[in-house]
């Protein structure tokens, strides 16, 4: 006799057992229950299918949903076919703020083609806000204070201002002065006001607001938060003046 086996032993037959009511050729009770479990998992698959479909699209109507960036306008916080997440729930409760990224369907006037809808550009001015460009250093004022902008496209030097225009507007009600990070390359509210002179046309309505970006998560070498800057904190609130 040896110690070790390479195969497992023969199972006997066991005896009837007397207490079995099974009735010869029956199927033994367990192996209709497995049948049964694997019948309703079927039948219910199309079921848990179909309701993820809807958490799916619920999510993306009215919570979460992926951009791609298509231009230069926002260099180089966000380079073209970057991808952004969009916050759509955040501002069902609060208004944008100054600093943020968001993502908007544009006003008519500002597309120069069909597929041009969706714009993402950065929150400079709220309503009341007075914006004026540029101080001796070539910088945004917001409410009498110069903010710090390390987010411009620095492609264009290192020292260039912070717009190729001047300006000096009061952001009206209910709308927001937008601006992209590639001021160059922008057609953004500081470009609309430049080639109209008419502030409701170079500002958006708080009501065609999207969304917020607040992540950067494709190409997964530039993943991060878009964060709004310290220098924003600073900024008082208007004073109607």
């Amino acid at each position: 006799m040896t110690d070790v086996q390479t195969d497992p032993p023969t199972p006997t037959n066991p005896p009837p057992d007397p207490s079995s009511n099974s009735a010869p050729g029956s199927t033994p009770s367990h192996r209709r229950g497995r049948k049964k479990s694997s019948s309703s998992f079927w039948k219910e698959l199309p079921i848990l299918l179909g309701a993820a479909i809807v958490v799916a699209l619920l999510v993306r109507t009215f919570v979460l949903q992926t951009f791609y960036v298509p231009s230069e306008s926002m260099e180089h916080t966000l380079n073209i076919n970057d991808r952004v997440l969009v916050n759509k729930l955040v501002y069902d409760f609060r208004d944008p703020s100054r600093g943020e990224v968001i993502v908007f369907t544009s006003p008519l006037d500002w597309r120069t083609a069909e597929n041009e809808k969706d714009f993402v550009k950065r929150v400079i001015g709220v309503p009341g806000d007075h914006v004026v460009c540029c101080d001796s250093r070539g910088r945004l004022s917001v409410n009498g204070v110069a903010i710090a902008e390390p987010y411009l496209d620095k492609d264009y030097g290192p020292n260039a201002p912070a717009s190729p225009n001047k300006f000096q507007i009061t952001v009206p009600a209910g709308r927001l002065w937008v601006m992209g990070d590639n001021r160059v390359e922008s057609a953004d509210s500081r470009y609309h006001y430049a080639a109209q002179r008419d502030i409701t046309e170079a500002t958006i309505p708080i009501s065609s607001v999207i969304g917020r970006a607040f992540v950067l998560f494709w190409p997964p070498g530039r993943a991060t938060w878009l964060s709004v800057p310290k220098g924003f904190a600073s900024i008082p609130n208007p004073t109607g003046g």
